[in-house]
């Protein structure tokens, strides 16, 4: 029975062919980009309303702990669900009860942060945020009850378009992020003559509950989400839970680096973080692209490579990080060439003057310099979570962490808000390599 299953997986490998593979990240890539750069219309909507001011700041900081919660705690389940569905499916398990019992954690999780954000957000401003006004306080406050609810929604969403990648369903699904920029968009449209104060809180909620609906509704019609018995002894389920300790502090201590930029950037000048956010802009654009293709595609099909074929698979992996690496210094030298004119020609209007593109361009340069060490570093995870390495990745992030802070710090005194732009691209640079050579030991290893 086992060397049949193992049968069906080299089966399923071989027909997903490397033209195959091409053809689903070409096709995610494609998606991704149209999104990002409706994505881009709603930032240059956004900067020409509120340019770098206090609501801008506070938005980004109510969307901190949600988008935490996002990232880490369901977004790590994803990953480490993605694999261990896949083992499940070609063992010809219960796959219903998988789905069922996954859907299930996904919502408890998702009410359990829920009403720990709210029992933690006064301390969270405190300490991370003391001695600022009390128009900044509430401000951060009301959009946060705003925009928490929309957490339930990123859970399932991100359960849904788990299962419809599993499945090769890109068509569609890829199109899932448009919902939330094109609400904010709308928004301004709507109420340009009088803008309601937290229409960026509400446009991130109602965009959360659209994506939710559009991806079940494609899971639903496709047949791939279905209901069965909750099942917490399946043993591919326990493998995903004890994964998933590893995998969320990984993604936690990644996502600190987020959250500790935004803190010191916060004791500069009013507009920082927005400054830093926008200089953040481009580099996300060029990485989203791909970051978003690779996950989606890269993730199930390293997980089914590796069960039939591991020393295959660490060779299809070292060709194309060298293949990516080199292809991206070319993007990023023009990037960093032209980044005074895009920030210009995206940004400069209305509120967002001249000064500010040259203070947005300049930390947008810093961070361009780390897109090749992003995107192979994202490849590189992927693999480690197909293999079921989350544990290395963890002790990698707390180093991760650990060091951003003290380059924060100490190069915020230098160059400011520079400074802290300069730091992230060393972190993201040692990251990489460090995983890199990681991953040459455990190949020896199988070899």
């Amino acid at each position: 029975m086992k060397k049949k299953g193992l049968n069906r997986i080299k089966k399923a490998v071989l027909n997903l062919s490397s033209k195959k593979v091409l053809q689903n990240l070409t096709l995610v890539s494609g998606a991704t980009l149209f999104v990002s750069l409706i994505a881009f219309i709603k930032e240059a909507v956004v900067a020409a309303n509120y340019g770098l001011n206090l609501q801008l700041d506070t938005f980004f900081i109510a969307l901190l702990i949600p988008g935490l919660i996002h990232i880490v705690f369901l977004g790590s389940y994803k990953s480490v669900f993605i694999p261990n569905y896949i083992n499940e499916s070609y063992g010809k398990g219960d796959i219903k009860g998988f789905q069922t019992t996954s859907f299930i954690i996904t919502f408890l999780s998702s009410v359990f942060f829920i009403l720990l954000a709210i029992l933690s957000t006064d301390i969270f401003l405190e300490v991370l945020f003391p001695n600022k006004s009390i128009e900044f306080y509430n401000q951060v406050k009301e959009q946060f009850y705003i925009i928490l609810p929309s957490i339930i929604f990123w859970g399932f969403s991100s359960m849904f378009g788990a299962l419809l990648f599993v499945n090769n369903e890109y068509k569609f699904s890829s199109f899932s992020d448009i919902f939330t920029p094109l609400c904010i968009i709308s928004g301004f449209l709507i109420f340009s003559s009088n803008l309601p104060k937290n229409i960026l809180a509400y446009g991130t909620l109602i965009g959360s509950v659209i994506s939710c609906i559009y991806l079940f509704t494609i899971g639903f019609n496709k047949k791939i989400i279905s209901i069965g018995t909750v099942n917490l002894k399946n043993e591919n389920i326990k493998l995903t839970l004890k994964q998933l300790p590893a995998k969320v502090s990984s993604a936690l201590l990644t996502s600190l680096i987020d959250v500790v930029d935004k803190v010191f950037a916060a004791q500069l000048v009013i507009g920082s973080i927005a400054a830093l956010n926008y200089g953040l802009k481009i580099p996300a654009f060029l990485t989203n692209i791909l970051l978003i293709a690779f996950s989606n595609v890269l993730l199930p099909y390293f997980s089914k490579l590796v069960l039939s074929d591991k020393e295959k698979a660490f060779s299809t992996l070292f060709v194309n990080l060298k293949r990516v690496f080199f292809a991206l210094i070319f993007v990023t030298l023009i990037g960093i060439f032209l980044s005074d004119f895009i920030v210009e020609l995206l940004f400069q209007r209305k509120e967002f003057t001249s000064e500010h593109t040259k203070t947005v361009a300049t930390i947008q340069q810093i961070l361009l310099a780390y897109i090749p060490f992003k995107i192979t570093g994202m490849i590189m995870v992927n693999f480690l979570t197909s293999i079921n390495k989350n544990s290395f990745m963890a002790y990698v992030s707390l180093g991760a962490l650990i060091l951003n802070i003290i380059l924060d710090y100490i190069l915020m005194k230098f160059y400011g808000i520079f400074g802290i732009a300069l730091s992230t691209t060393i972190i993201t640079v040692i990251r990489s390599i460090t995983f890199y050579f990681y991953l040459i030991k455990l190949q020896r290893s199988h070899t």
